[in-house]
């Protein structure tokens, strides 16, 4: 169906489409945004706020100092690896207006992770925050990096506090493994070196790539999917028009400029890295970035600081804040919007969330490819559990067969999505680009959906073999490629399984070409090569493995039994 089949399905005060002429860049909302609410606040972390005017000034700065100091030229890709702290958006603003792609990088990748991406990527610069100095110096030499910036965490703390954070975080905590990179740039110098300047005008065209978001996509090769100045646009456009929704009384459900918006999911993950790093400008929110979600105990205290507005998060983040005593105790007065995505929402959980704060949790769905959002749920009582809600506006969907015919309302077919989201195509991959885009612009998604006679979208299955482990994606090429490497391994395979806290855990099959090989070896093996989510939490050692005539592995019977 068309976007127009939803034109008069969607809540009060949503449009069904989007202006894409408003904007040129996202240089461009970006400077609007800081003359907006300059004097707004933007992003909060560890006590610190920086305003839109801070941020403005602060990533002029780091502009100028690429263009003044390094030989980076706009196109070239820049790699960003930190968790939620300020220096993120402070880098990522600052590389964009300098003219440069940004490469969204996982902080907790292992060294074989790093590499591939860096070079795929054919990064040229990468900014890391200096716990992960080791991994950086083992993959360095294999890398096209040329200019590297360290961050520390105190970075951004003023004065003396800043200089005892660093000191905990090196010989207190030990966080910092050993490691010698002499040629870095401490990312606090840059700043300095490039404070009060403005940097050149870079021209970018909504047409031009942003961001370089990496992705299995249905192969399971991490790719990078090419996010244009456009697709991001959009993107804001589409989420900031899904906030215009008015409650029975005609007012916003999510309010003006101002509101307090708590950030727990990780800004180099692109959900997050879209509504919590890039929508905020033209909405003029105050995203609250937390850096560790998974300390919930320091999760909770931090949000007994603010009057939050809307909070996005997974079912296993929900539940781990409800299960702490002194959740009771939080401010929720101000609550209008929670959302969830990337892994399903059990109803349970969304219930018992209602009953805790009175607000509803909305589902939501998306894809990298499609920089994320493709449907959201309406809130203000709107919201159908089970359900991921209405297509983003100015989004178009279909449902179709094996054949690629379309199918009709309230038939189960692969989900296909039309719209100015939907990215540029992948990375130095043409092939793999073609079969996912068709020429018309349908970008298919590898998941069975369902579109009902109201217009919402429910998924109900998975053509593809991903796994989603808290919201993120594990892909069972990419586990069995790695483990098959294992000296002592004849065969493997990995499937998901269901799990009460992650929604999904790995699950590793292996047949042993060395009789000696032990689940102790493997847990081991694993943990040495894939960051903490795609390690498989569960193993069985196996004679054989179930396989087709063709001696494909049968991962669905894996699942079966």
């Amino acid at each position: 169906m068309e976007a127009s089949f939803w034109a008069d399905k969607r809540p009060a005060g949503i449009p069904n489409d989007i202006d894409l002429t408003e904007y040129s860049s996202i240089i461009d909302v970006f400077d609007q945004a800081c003359v907006k609410h300059a004097k707004l606040s933007a992003f909060s972390n560890m006590g610190v706020t920086l305003t839109y005017a801070d941020l403005d000034r602060l990533s002029a700065a780091f502009a100028s100092y690429l263009q003044q100091h390094t030989s980076l030229q706009p196109g070239d890709r820049i790699a960003v690896q930190m968790p939620n702290v300020l220096q993120f958006p402070i880098a990522v603003f600052g590389a964009i207006r300098a003219g440069l792609v940004v490469v969204n990088t996982n902080p907790m990748y292992t060294a074989r992770e790093m590499r591939h991406q860096f070079q795929d990527s054919g990064a040229k610069a990468l900014i890391y925050m200096n716990m992960f100095g080791h991994l950086v110096q083992e993959v360095l030499p294999d890398t096209e990096i040329k200019y590297l910036f360290e961050a520390r965490m105190g970075d951004m703390l003023p004065g003396m506090k800043g200089t005892l954070v660093n000191a905990a975080v090196k010989y207190v905590k030990k966080l910092i493994p050993d490691y010698s990179l002499p040629q870095a740039v401490p990312f606090k110098t840059a700043l300095k070196r490039g404070k009060g300047q403005r940097p050149k005008a870079v021209v970018r065209t909504l047409d031009d790539v942003a961001v370089l978001q990496y992705t299995g996509g249905t192969t399971g090769v991490a790719k990078g999917a090419m996010l244009t100045h456009g697709n991001l646009v959009a993107n804001m456009q589409q989420v900031y028009a899904n906030m215009q929704q008015l409650d029975s009384n005609g007012q916003k459900i999510n309010g003006e400029a101002g509101e307090v918006i708590i950030a727990p999911l990780p800004l180099y993950h692109i959900f997050a890295f879209t509504v919590n790093c890039m929508c905020m400008m033209i909405a003029g929110h105050h995203n609250v970035l937390i850096t560790n979600p998974r300390d919930i105990p320091g999760f909770v205290a931090e949000l007994k600081k603010w009057q939050f507005s809307s909070i996005v998060g997974l079912n296993t983040l929900f539940v781990a804040l409800m299960d702490h005593p002194e959740f009771e105790k939080l401010d929720f007065s101000r609550l209008k919007s929670t959302g969830s995505g990337g892994t399903a929402l059990v109803k349970a959980t969304a219930e018992r969330w209602q009953k805790k704060t009175g607000c509803l949790i909305g589902e939501g769905y998306g894809l990298t490819e499609c920089s994320p959002v493709v449907t959201s749920s309406p809130g203000d009582g709107l919201a159908r559990l089970g359900s991921v809600g209405l297509p983003a506006p100015g989004t178009a969907l279909k449902v179709i067969d094996e054949d690629g015919n379309e199918l009709g309302i309230g038939e189960r077919g692969e989900l296909c999505v039309k719209g100015p989201q939907v990215m540029k195509g992948y990375w130095n991959r043409p092939e793999a680009t073609e079969e996912v885009l068709d020429a018309d612009g349908w970008f298919r998604t590898g998941d069975v959906a369902i579109i009902d006679e109201d217009g919402f979208v429910s998924i109900v299955d998975r053509i593809k073999d991903l796994i989603i482990v808290s919201g993120f994606n594990v892909y069972p090429n990419e586990i069995e490629d790695v483990v098959a490497a294992h000296p002592k391994v004849a065969n493997v395979a990995a499937i998901g399984v269901e799990d009460e806290k992650s929604g999904e855990a790995v699950k590793l099959f292996v047949v042993a070409s060395d009789q000696s090989l032990t689940i102790d070896e493997l847990k081991a093996y694993c943990r040495a090569n894939f960051t903490g989510y795609k390690v498989p939490k569960h193993y069985e050692l196996r004679d054989a493995l179930p396989m087709s005539a063709v001696g494909k592995i049968l991962r669905r019977e894996l699942r079966d039994q």
